[in-house]
Parts: structure tokens; sequence; C-alpha cells
């Protein structure tokens, strides 16, 4: 099997991703701040999110969800040398189609378009996870 840094770089690329959201939610709450719309109390205390920064909090909230599944799998799959250039490229498909889900989340924000992509790394994690238990029965 591959057992490489090559089933590592995706994580890395989607850590970049959640890294950004951060950076963008803090500007977005900022200039809500200074706008007038929120007070800084908002943030401190965990009141609700004002509509300025409120996608961006929700996407955020969203590489909390199915990619925990995609951290898990993935290490899984490095640490038992299940990974090949199958789960590899299987991985880049779950973190590109994160990367259109966040642009079309933040942009448009059209359901039509955000769950085919969605349904896209669903499936690609999950074929990864299925790979995984096949590898771990049959080895």
């Amino acid at each position: 099997m591959l057992s490489t840094d090559a089933t590592l770089w995706p994580m890395i690329a989607h850590a970049a991703l959640v890294f950004f959201l951060y950076w963008l939610l803090s500007k977005k709450r900022a200039e809500a701040v200074r706008a007038g719309s929120a007070e800084a109390a908002h943030f401190r205390e965990s009141r609700q999110e004002p509509p300025e920064s409120l996608l961006v909090h929700n996407n955020l909230k969203n590489q909390f969800e199915l990619p925990v599944l995609f951290y898990a799998g993935s290490l899984a799959l490095y640490a038992s040398t299940a990974d090949n250039w199958g789960t590899v490229a299987l991985a880049w498909i779950f973190v590109l189609s994160r990367y259109a889900h966040s642009y079309v989340h933040l942009t448009s924000n059209r359901l039509r378009y955000r769950r085919p992509i969605w349904l896209v790394g669903f499936f690609s994690l999950m074929v990864m996870w299925i790979w995984l238990a096949v590898w771990l029965a049959l080895n």
C-alpha cells in the first residue's frame, strides 16, 4: 500500500479551509461590531450571531460535522497501511467538495447547488470507510 505523506495532504488542505473560515468569521464579526449591528458581548457570551457573520458561522460549524469522520478515516487508513492512490483520490475529492460547498454556502447559498456538492463529499467519504473496513477484514 501507499502509506506516505500523500494521505496527509488532503487533511492539511481542509485545515487551511477551516483557518480561512475562522479568519473570515473574525473579520465579519468585527465589521458587525463597527457597524453597530452587534455588540462585542454577543460573542463573549455566545448570543445570537449577527446577520453579517451568520453564513460564515454556519459554514464553519459544517466543517466540524462530516469532516470529523474524514480525519478519523484518513488517520485510520494511514495507520493501518490501508491507504493507496484510490483513497488519496477520494480524500482529495472530499476536500474539494468541502471547498466548493463553502464557496456556494458563502455566496449564493443555493441548496440546489450545495446539496449535490455535499453528496459528492459524503459518498467519497463513505467509500473511504468501506475500503478501510474491507482492508481490515481481509488483512
